[in-house]
């Protein structure tokens, strides 16, 4: 009758150690995946930011939009084409 207490408590042990096994690991995947779905809306966020500022750079990279800046800014004007020197290396 003792050892048969015994195994009982034994196996009883082994259920809630088990049982609690399973809860720490559920609560610990929710707890991933939710971390995920941060990061994830991070990476969206990113990817977007990335694609404006391509965008950015391609319009601040054109040539008319640098010569418009050129002129109201600086208040520069295109030279004469007598004034064009042209030198090579």
């Amino acid at each position: 009758m003792n050892a048969r207490l015994l195994a009982i408590l034994i196996v009883l042990t082994a259920v809630i150690g088990s049982a609690l096994g399973v809860v720490y690991t559920r609560h610990d995947s929710r707890r991933a995946a939710v971390q995920l779905g941060m990061l994830e809306d991070q990476r969206d966020a990113i990817i977007a930011e990335w694609s404006r500022l391509q965008l950015e750079q391609a319009w601040l990279a054109d040539a008319s939009h640098i010569e418009s800046k050129a002129r109201d800014r600086l208040g520069m004007q295109t030279p004469e084409n007598t004034v064009i020197l042209v030198v090579e290396p």
